[in-house]
């Protein structure tokens, strides 16, 4: 079995052990035709939309998968309701997050996925990494790379690289 197609996904936590919860959502992923080709350094970031909350981990990694679009999404929720997830509040605190951020350069909107991520062009806690493992990767809807992306970028949140 080939895996053609292209797949960058956001990874966060802010819960607990949040590197590890995303080292385990990366090894429960390899386990279903998953091949992670890059990963971004690991990356504290302020917490988007709801303030009061710890400090995210986020991590963005490029793979490659034989899985369609909405099989991934299935396949990330059921991981993160695997390591612990407990559903909350819109941009709550969480366990793990898995978000597809690009597919190929489809673009997808439908009522259960929008891909490219519809609002991952204003956030800082995306961007950052992502320009890290791949700053020219265009945009197939805003056709701009991720490093013209960050330029504009209005979230002015911290981002700091961690080992």
């Amino acid at each position: 079995m080939h895996n053609n197609d292209t797949v960058i996904l956001s990874l966060g936590s802010n819960i607990d052990n949040k590197k590890e919860y995303i080292k385990n959502a990366k090894k429960a992923l390899k386990k279903f035709r998953f091949d992670i080709k890059k990963e971004s350094s690991f990356y504290k970031t302020a917490p988007y939309g709801n303030k009061n909350q710890d400090d995210f981990i986020n991590q963005i990694i490029i793979a490659k998968t034989t899985l369609k679009p909405i099989q991934l999404l299935i396949l990330n929720k059921n991981i993160e309701e695997d390591l612990g997830r407990i559903p909350r509040e819109k941009w709550g605190p969480r366990e793990i997050d898995i978000d597809i951020l690009f597919y190929n350069n489809i673009i997808l909107n439908s009522d259960r996925l929008t891909i490219p991520h519809s609002d991952l062009h204003n956030r800082n806690f995306i961007l950052t990494p992502l320009n890290e493992i791949a700053p020219d990767f265009e945009h197939p809807l805003l056709k701009k790379t991720i490093a013209q992306l960050l330029e504009e970028c209005p979230d002015t949140s911290e981002v700091k690289k961690i080992k």
